[in-house]
């Protein structure tokens, strides 16, 4: 009972994270809330991997509850986050430079010559070689441009076997987001680019209404967390420039504020570049 009584008071002490995305709505996440709810795969989370998606969630506004970004861990395997495309092109649109864009496959036809054309359709006698994309972007004489080959990224499983040409489109489209407007786009990766899937806990297989991006969150301490019992609720003072930073000065690094002293000896390394 004396345990129990312990846990509960220390879950009820947790330091929450509170944010306001683009869309207005506010986001309260608590570590427990993560790992109760938001995660997805057969992994234990630990507490740099819960670390690293609440830092990733504020710094970039993103809404879990909304599905915009999903949380995946299995078996011993670092765990990564994944993003709905959709958010990318939000970001995009919101930015008063962004002028639309276009984007298509590569393929080669019988007779050897390269075509590209903007969306997805192959002729039964083409081969689909690769993906382009075009964005439009107030002030420059030229369009950014991105092309990809599917060599590169096709597994030959999952969406890759049954929806090839839609794959290597939404890579190339990613990366010639991210090139074009890199501060909306930082630490956000498209899970095209490496074949993440999202289980539910029946072990089915999750279809997202977009492609994902993706960020993995760096070599995980695999040992299975507990909620350390946090002395006082710390208000943080303003984002340092790194996390190197946070963890170096002023009120403690995140890891202490959210699970305690002991808990800051897990990371080792920043949990993300910006």
């Amino acid at each position: 009972m004396a345990v129990n009584n312990s846990l509960a008071k220390a879950q009820s002490q947790e330091t929450e994270i509170r944010y306001d995305t683009p869309n207005g709505e506010t986001v309260i996440l608590k570590p427990s809330t993560v790992r109760s709810m938001l995660v997805n795969g057969n992994g234990a989370i630990t507490n740099q991997e819960v670390t690293m998606f609440l830092s990733l969630c504020k710094f970039q506004k993103l809404n879990p509850f909304l599905k915009e970004v999903y949380l995946i861990k299995y078996g011993n395997s670092p765990a990564t986050m994944v993003v709905g495309k959709e958010v990318l092109l939000k970001r995009a649109m919101r930015n008063p430079k962004y002028e639309g864009m276009q984007a298509g496959i590569m393929t080669v036809d019988a007779s050897g010559n390269l075509k590209e054309r903007e969306g997805t359709f192959v002729l039964d006698k083409e081969t689909l070689v690769g993906g382009w994309a075009k964005v439009f972007v107030k002030g420059y004489s030229t369009p950014i441009y991105a092309s990809v080959s599917i060599k590169e990224y096709s597994t030959g499983q999952s969406n890759w076997k049954s929806k090839p040409a839609t794959m290597i489109r939404k890579v190339a489209l990613a990366q010639a987001l991210r090139e074009a407007f890199p501060e909306e786009m930082a630490a956000l990766y498209d899970a095209s680019e490496m074949d993440k899937t999202v289980v539910d806990t029946s072990g089915e297989e999750i279809v997202l209404d977009e492609t994902p991006i993706s960020m993995p969150v760096g070599n995980a301490v695999e040992t299975p967390v507990q909620v350390v019992e946090a002395e006082k609720v710390i208000t943080p003072s303003p984002s340092p420039a790194t996390p190197t930073e946070a963890k170096s000065g002023g009120q403690g690094s995140i890891e202490e504020i959210m699970f305690g002293s002991q808990a800051a000896g897990l990371i080792n390394e920043p949990p993300f570049e910006v």
